[in-house]
């Protein structure tokens, strides 16, 4: 598709380059027959003040250099075809790179999702056509079903939120409203949502972050702050701690979020932004309910923002997120 609108928008930008390359041809070529017929008369008009018997213009030379010189324009009207089809074609694969770009990530997105969303829906579907099968399905038994596939739903109903949250980060944020933030402000935000997960599981938060001040979207921001927050939780193991602190760096400030968790294998680290990507199997096998959507998000924010997000891990030792965010001016 993208190679037929290629040739397609080469071709319309070589018929604008020739159409006005001909027309300029056309009035050179006409001014210099003007110049050649006045150059005759000025002649012999010279002549004839000169000599009772002026000799007549070689007309055959000045229509021989007419011809000469129609010919050198039409030659020079052929380079420009020639060089302008090469450059014109590339012009034309640079003009549709972001399109096609953006209609691959597309394909991918709905690729992706599809396959995301038909598993559980697969599965809650089998294990209810088998309960309708069954005869001796008692009441108990059916409660428990029910329980189950409403955590099932309850997942699923996760899932389309995040990629409704992916989605409308991945859309162009030309309008988005950025102000004057308090970096402690967002970080207590995020912690204040996600405290009762972090008791729950003995996990203690130490907030060591300064009040820095920030220019940005201050519900992208806690978000962000909340996905790496939760992250850290989830994959830490009871009565450890979480550490968020900040380093005020040349017109920058690095926010990190470290834990003490289960750590990232080296072979999953290019990857960890990825979208609906599952680290290795001890990562995977943790009771984290999600769906890999979550780095893919922050990382999106932190773009938005005009920021970097990078990670260090090692297996059993813990991970180290760090995003980096330029400062008010």
């Amino acid at each position: 598709m993208f190679t037929r609108a290629r040739l397609k928008l080469t071709a319309w930008y070589l018929l604008i380059i020739m159409v006005i390359s001909f027309f300029f041809s056309a009035v050179i070529y006409r001014m210099v027959n003007i110049e050649l017929n006045r150059f005759a008369n000025i002649q012999r008009f010279r002549f004839e003040r000169r000599l009772p018997t002026p000799p007549a213009p070689d007309l055959d030379l000045i229509e021989e250099t007419k011809r000469r010189f129609f010919f050198i324009l039409l030659s020079v009207n052929g380079g420009i075809l020639f060089v302008s089809g090469g450059f014109s074609y590339f012009l034309a694969g640079r003009t549709l790179k972001p399109i096609k770009d953006m209609l691959d990530e597309q394909n991918r997105f709905i690729s992706d999702s599809s396959h995301e969303l038909r598993t559980p829906l697969t599965a809650l579907k089998s294990t209810m056509e088998v309960a309708l099968r069954d005869k001796h399905l008692t009441l108990q038994e059916a409660k428990k079903l029910i329980t189950d596939n409403l955590q099932e739903v309850n997942q699923l109903q996760s899932l389309s939120d995040q990629l409704l949250q992916l989605a409308q980060y991945q859309k162009p944020h030309t309008n988005i409203k950025f102000e004057k933030l308090s970096l402690l402000e967002l970080v207590n935000a995020a912690i204040s949502h996600l405290k009762p997960v972090a008791d729950k599981k003995q996990i203690s938060i130490e907030n060591k972050v300064k009040n820095i001040i920030l220019s940005g979207n201050k519900y992208s921001l806690i978000d962000l702050f909340q996905i790496l927050l939760d992250n850290a939780i989830k994959y830490s193991p009871p009565q450890t701690s979480v550490v968020i602190k900040s380093q005020k760096i040349d017109g920058h400030v690095n926010i990190l979020f470290v834990d003490q968790g289960i750590g990232i294998s080296q072979k999953d680290l290019p990857f960890i932004f990825d979208r609906f990507y599952r680290a290795d199997s001890a990562r995977s096998k943790a009771d984290s309910g999600g769906y890999g959507l979550g780095l893919a998000i922050a990382k999106k924010i932190v773009e938005l923002h005009r920021g970097q997000i990078s990670v260090t891990s090692q297996i059993g030792q813990g991970s180290q997120f760090k995003v980096s965010l330029p400062i008010f001016s």
